[in-house]
């Protein structure tokens, strides 16, 4: 087997596994955005509840890929699992946490996972990441603004976060179907290979 050939089929296991995680992460969002939207006026737990439930399973799934990925920024997906984890406990477990705190957290582990999410996708030798890399960029404004408006109500908040979490969602589904077309378009001897 080429060199090309061993790197193509290291790259087609690489995409054979993460694309789906990418859409899975994309699926969470949207279904949180989706509850953050259709019901901003709800009771302020249940925004609290929702963003922590989703921040566990965006970290869970991120913290997977860390552990499993040998070549792809190891550290910042290790990394960008544990802040998503670390900032859905906090949600969790601060019983009657205040708007202010809430947002401040959110805002937080937007500006810190952007930042892990563009770190993570700087790669030389995988094209079509670039959904990704806005994501990131989206992530770290979405975090910014919110610091920059703390008197956002609860309602504001929720429109703001289920908004972002419907576009950041809809990116990596995008995403995670791009990384599995690439899987599909490289040689079929490489599928052998892994």
């Amino acid at each position: 087997m080429t060199t090309t050939k061993m790197a193509e089929a290291e790259q087609l296991g690489l995409y054979q596994w993460r694309w789906w995680a990418v859409v899975l992460r994309g699926i969470a969002a949207i279904a949180f955005g989706v509850l953050s939207v259709y019901s901003p006026t709800a009771a302020f737990a249940s925004l609290v509840v929702l963003f922590g439930v989703f921040a566990l399973v965006d970290g869970a799934l991120v913290l997977g890929m860390g552990l499993r990925e040998a070549r792809y920024h190891r550290g910042a997906l290790i990394a960008r699992g544990l802040v998503s984890i670390l900032a859905g406990v906090i949600a969790l477990v601060w019983p009657g946490i205040s708007s202010l705190a809430l947002l401040v957290v959110i805002a937080g582990w937007a500006i810190v996972a952007g930042v892990l999410e563009i770190a993570m996708t700087i790669r030389r030798d995988v094209e079509h990441e670039w959904l990704l890399r806005i994501e990131g960029v989206l992530s770290i404004v979405f975090g910014v603004l919110l610091l920059l408006s703390p008197l956002a109500g609860a309602i504001v908040l929720g429109l703001w976060v289920g908004a972002f979490a419907l576009v950041a969602g809809g990116m990596l589904v995008q995403s995670g179907f791009r990384l599995r077309s690439i899987s599909h378009s490289l040689p079929h001897s490489a599928s052998h290979a892994h």
